[in-house]
């Protein structure tokens, strides 16, 4: 193109200007480590006392007690007794957070005049309102009274454990399994969706325990692999492998990358922002670029997943560690979050936390997945319909490869992109999916590929009409079966229609 027609060109066409007003407005925001001397039981923890892992393990929050011992007079009576109620008889989790997490509550990045909120009533409210605190110390007072569960919501929401292959060992993708190493986590999140396997037992839910000796488990998990050949990626989960110690950990990482079919390695941990501290001790450094160095010499990609819900949960710290694991070799650093109301159901909230990780912390955002059907769960899950607009109000902000898929894990099928769905009845919140797979407990079932499976939406953000529907059912199950006829016979209908064409 000749200068005189490139500059009649530049007349004519708009440019871009800063002035043209969006719907997010991306802002590059420092990392800030929390003051923890904030809070009157940690106003004498030295910089040495934060960063020793150790000292973060020891001083976890476990109780009212410990938190009373925490706060001082920050919160008012009624927060405790709020949070008392609700472990007596809503959680599904028992009370365990770590100070790196107690930190970022109604820190900094939360103080709307710069200024921390005053003790008492005007504390308690931002404590009411702070993400972290919704899902790490949910309260009765945050849960639904009309429909606390879903009919339909069960402790093994993805039936993991009815696809065990051998103990913790869950085989649920053709070509992926899911390896539970151990049933503990340095932090509990009250939505886990191993609740019924994970953590303690708390006063409503009787946790089931593994029953074999680890040695055996990982052992006979090996064995399988070996004798699977179809199986390429393994995901080392529990729990949280930052439980493991780190010895343990890294010899079952040596004999699973000797295993001539596995090419993937996935380390899930959502310790490395919940206790960063342990993944930037010397140890576990140096023996995380021992098993990459391994992983590349093999070919195999080693990567390391963690789960953060919340911009104000990437510190400094975290990107420490991330790093750390980075330069230590690891292919690369993922997040899986969860979409919560209440914690990062806005666009704004879902877009800062991932621009923080990814400016900041080189944590590539990856999933969010919708929050599994489990019991005490629904004043935490958004419908699919929810879940499809922040999906595409996210989209053309980050680059192609860190802007993350919502996905909702459909019982018995996986996980789907919320824009798959086959099809959705929004009155009654009955979203129907298929599948292209057979797991483990189909493999003689004929209709697997055809059926139509059902997901539900909370049934307080349905029309009144819909609402009105499920009150009136006395029998969920026949429900759940006729509608998953009459989505089948809709679509036969079309399908002819479409071939009749």
């Amino acid at each position: 193109m000749k200068v005189r027609d490139q500059c009649n060109l530049s007349r004519i066409l708009p440019r871009m200007s800063t002035s043209i007003e969006q719907p997010y407005v991306y802002r590059h925001r420092e990392l800030v480590e929390p003051d923890w001397t904030r809070f009157p039981g940690w106003k004498d923890v030295t910089a040495a006392d934060w960063a020793s892992a150790q000292w973060q393990r020891v001083h976890c929050i476990k109780n009212l007690k410990q938190l009373r011992e925490l706060m001082g007079d920050l919160l008012t009576e009624a927060f405790y007794a709020d949070l008392e109620r609700d472990q007596a008889e809503r959680a599904t989790m028992s009370m365990l957070v770590p100070p790196q997490m107690m930190n970022t509550m109604v820190s900094e990045q939360t103080w709307a005049d710069g200024s921390m909120p005053a003790a008492g009533t005007e504390f308690t409210r931002a404590f009411y309102a702070d993400p972290v605190r919704r899902y790490m110390l949910p309260v009765f007072s945050d849960r639904r009274t009309d429909w606390p569960s879903h009919p339909h919501a069960t402790r093994d929401s993805l039936h993991e454990h009815d696809m065990w292959a051998v103990e913790g060992l869950t085989h649920r993708y053709p070509t992926k399994v899911l390896a539970e190493m151990l049933p503990t986590c340095p932090q509990y999140c009250g939505h886990c969706t191993r609740m019924d396997l994970v953590g303690n037992s708390t006063a409503v839910i009787d946790k089931l325990k593994l029953t074999g000796k680890p040695v055996d488990r990982y052992a006979a998990m090996l064995d399988y692999l070996q004798r699977t050949p179809q199986v390429r990626d393994v995901v080392v989960s529990g729990g949280d492998v930052a439980n493991m110690p780190w010895k343990n950990l890294e010899g079952f990482l040596d004999k699973l990358l000797d295993v001539e079919n596995i090419r993937d390695i996935r380390l899930a941990t959502k310790a490395l922002m919940g206790l960063p501290q342990h993944w930037l001790q010397d140890d576990v450094v140096e023996g995380v670029a021992r098993v990459s160095a391994k992983a590349r010499s093999r070919g195999v990609s080693l990567a390391i997943h963690t789960h953060v819900n919340s911009a104000q949960s990437v510190t400094p710290l975290v990107a420490d560690a991330a790093k750390a694991m980075l330069q230590a070799g690891v292919r690369d650093v993922r997040n899986q979050g969860v979409l919560m109301r209440g914690v990062n159901d806005t666009t704004e909230q879902l877009l800062d936390l991932c621009f923080a990780l990814q400016d900041d912390a080189m944590i590539t955002p990856y999933y969010f997945y919708m929050c599994d059907m489990i019991p005490f769960s629904e004043h935490w899950r958004v419908s699919l319909a929810e879940a499809q607009h922040l999906q595409h109000s996210m989209m053309g902000y980050l680059p192609g490869f860190a802007t993350p898929r919502i996905v909702c894990d459909v019982p018995f099928v996986g996980k789907r992109w919320v824009h798959q769905v086959d099809s959705y009845d929004t009155e009654r919140g009955m979203s129907f999916w298929r599948k292209n797979y057979r797991t483990s407990i189909e493999g003689a079932d004929t209709d697997a590929l055809s059926r139509d499976y059902v997901y539900y939406d909370p049934i307080h953000t349905l029309p009144e009409a819909g609402q009105q529907w499920w009150r009136e059912q006395g029998d969920h199950e026949a429900a759940h079966a006729v509608a998953v006829e009459q989505a089948a016979a809709s679509r036969e209908a079309s399908e002819r229609d479409i071939a009749l064409v």
